[in-house]
């Protein structure tokens, strides 16, 4: 069986993924976020984040994480080369050049393609981590969507999805409003 790539994400209400400067800083992070974060998709908390809250949880769900070179630079701005040690870590990216850390690999053409490949792999599912910009170019073949839409509205920033050519149809599989008032969807991609 092939492996799934879910764009797992956060969002504001309106949609975005981050402020017009990248900034995260408005998502309010509570308690019972992490405690769900922790639960049921440890594998997306940065490996130093892991070890601070002593989550050390087997991967469950991915084993593999793609992220645009903005969401990698969040890291790298703060020294940090290899945010998710635990899993195989993907940078799509034109820019970027060589990799910082020999246990990420960037993608510099072709991502779609790249994501084919990944999918095809054996292990367990890709994670697609951001940004709007990726997004856009993998929605092809993303599988999975699961938002976390926190209780914010910001106006403007960086959308979930960027030069989409045309509709996506999703369903809606599961929700889950959790007490802080983060409501996580989860839409599939229509057999």
């Amino acid at each position: 069986m092939p492996r799934k790539l879910t764009y797992y994400v956060g969002a504001t209400l309106d949609g975005f993924i981050a402020g017009s400067q990248g900034e995260i800083d408005f998502f309010p992070i509570e308690q019972d976020v992490v405690e769900w974060i922790a639960a049921e998709y440890p594998e997306t908390l940065p490996t130093h984040a892991r070890q601070a809250l002593g989550i050390d949880a087997p991967n469950s769900r991915f084993d593999c994480v793609v992220q645009g070179r903005a969401t990698y630079g969040m890291g790298l701005d703060e020294g940090i080369t290899s945010p998710f040690a635990h899993l195989d870590q993907y940078v799509v990216s034109s820019s970027l050049g060589t990799s910082p850390d020999p246990a990420v690999t960037v993608i510099a053409n072709d991502p779609l393609g790249a994501v084919k490949d990944l999918k095809r792999g054996d292990g367990l599912g890709v994670w697609l981590a951001g940004g709007g910009s990726v997004a856009g170019q993998l929605v092809s073949e993303i599988d999975e969507l699961v938002v976390k839409s926190y209780p914010v509205a910001i106006g403007a920033g960086v959308p979930m999805f960027r030069e989409v050519s045309g509709p996506v149809q999703l369903e809606l599989t599961n929700t889950l409003a959790l007490p802080g008032g983060t409501v996580v969807s989860v839409y599939s991609r229509p057999d």
